[in-house]
Formats: structure tokens, C-alpha cells, sequence
């Protein structure tokens, strides 16, 4: 039961954080759900979680969609993230790998962030081969753990300049893809009762974290949140590798 309590404050405090900071709820909570309760409930309940708060930002920006970067983006993802659901299998009944790749990668996308945004990079677009190699491997990672974002963000920085632009493509590229992840979980049966207790009571905490950020996000500094966020993930990842 204490388990379960906080880890409906981690999908809490993971999504006040994506709310303000626009990404990484995903990543920020996995390693803390995988801790907590496990990988077989973490991932399709975070999965389920994301699914829904892109359907929230989707109906709020959908004006400002870019189709044909929406396009794109799900197509070559699409690749990777069926190799990454091959790939899942591996991970089966080895518990210690699963748990040293997932931090491994946390810690690289901390690291990555955290450069970029202390060096004040200006982001461009990427070449051509570049971006396709990206955006397969941002495929393949959320295919494997619901994880993408932080790739598919460094992509996507340089090419959606506008706000309202980058939330509504992104989100609307995790509806497609998280949906076809649900779709899979719910035919391989990855939610029995316990799993849809804990979702339904984590779209709760989903609920009130949308709130509690939009109201946080308008009195205080998005950077001072985003230097939070990149110490998390790094404790986070380092968590998993000594577990």
C-alpha cells in the first residue's frame, strides 16, 4: 500500500514537472515506477497516463499541428518502436539488465539536456541522415520503454519554432504511437485488475498534477524546474544502476 501511495505521488510531482517544463514526465517517473512497482505495471500504466495527457494537449493546440512533420515523425518512429517491442523480449526474466539499460539511457538524457540548456545552444535543424537515425531511435527506446521524448524533442527543437506548434505535433505524434502501445498491452494482457485499479487512481493524480503545473508554470521560472528535473533524472538513472 505504501508502494502504491507513492507512486500516485510520483506520477504527481513527475507531471507537475512536464507541465511546466513541456517533457520528461515519462522519463522522470519510469525509473521510480519501475522501483516501485515493477516493470510489467510501470510501463503500460505511464503508457496509458501519456496517452492521456497528450489527448489534454492535442484538443488545446490542435490548430497548430504541423501535418507534415506529424507525418514524418510517426512514420519513422513507427520503425523503431517495432523493433523496440522485439527488442522487449530480451528484457524478459532478466530484470537486472532491464534495470541498468533503462538507467544508463536516463543518465544520457540527462546529461544531453543539461548541456544544452546550460550552454545555451541554439537549436537547427538536423541533417538529413541525422534526423532519421534519431527519430528510429527514438522509436525504438519508447517501443522498449514508453521513453522517447527526450529524443524525439531534440529533434523536433530545431524544426517547431512555435510554442503551440511543438506541444500540439508532439502530442499528437504520442497519441499514435502510445496508442498502438495501449492497443498492444491491452491484446498481450498487460493490464490485469491490479494494473487498472492503479490507472484509474493514477489519472487522478494525472488530473491534479495538469492543474497544480498550469498554475506553478505562471508564477515561477521554467529554468529553476528544468535544472530540477535534470538532477532527478540523473538520481533516478544512478538508482537503477546500483539496484
Amino acid at each position: 500500500m505504501i508502494k502504491e501511495l507513492l507512486f500516485f505521488a510520483v506520477i504527481f510531482f513527475t507531471n507537475v514537472i512536464q507541465c511546466i517544463t513541456g517533457f520528461a514526465g515519462t522519463v522522470l517517473a519510469m525509473p521510480f515506477s519501475v522501483l516501485l512497482i515493477g516493470f510489467d505495471a510501470a510501463r503500460p500504466i505511464l503508457n496509458a497516463l501519456g496517452l492521456a495527457a497528450s489527448v489534454y494537449v492535442v484538443i488545446a493546440c490542435f490548430r497548430h499541428i504541423d501535418k507534415k512533420e506529424l507525418g514524418k515523425m510517426t512514420g519513422v518512429m513507427l520503425v523503431g518502436m517495432a523493433a523496440g517491442l522485439w527488442l522487449k523480449r530480451f528484457f524478459t526474466g532478466n530484470p537486472s539488465l532491464l534495470y541498468k539499460t533503462l538507467g544508463v539511457l536516463v543518465l544520457v538524457f540527462a546529461v544531453m539536456n543539461a548541456v544544452k540548456f546550460y550552454t545555451h545552444r541554439e537549436e537547427k535543424a538536423l541533417p538529413a541522415p541525422v534526423s532519421a537515425a534519431l527519430l528510429i531511435t527514438a522509436g525504438v527506446v519508447h517501443g522498449l520503454f514508453v521513453c522517447g521524448g527526450p529524443l524525439l524533442v531534440t529533434y523536433a527543437g530545431g524544426r517547431l519554432r512555435e510554442k503551440d506548434t511543438f506541444r500540439g505535433t508532439l502530442s499528437a505524434v504520442w497519441i499514435l504511437l502510445n496508442g498502438v502501445i495501449f492497443i498492444t498491452d491491452l491484446v498481450g494482457g498487460a493490464f490485469p485488475p491490479a494494473t487498472v485499479r492503479l490507472s484509474l487512481f493514477s489519472l487522478i493524480a494525472l488530473a491534479a498534477a495538469l492543474a497544480v503545473g498550469h498554475f506553478i508554470a505562471k508564477k515561477l521560472s521554467r529554468g529553476v524546474f528544468l535544472q530540477i528535473t535534470y538532477v532527478l533524472m540523473a538520481i533516478s538513472g544512478i538508482s537503477l544502476l546500483i539496484k
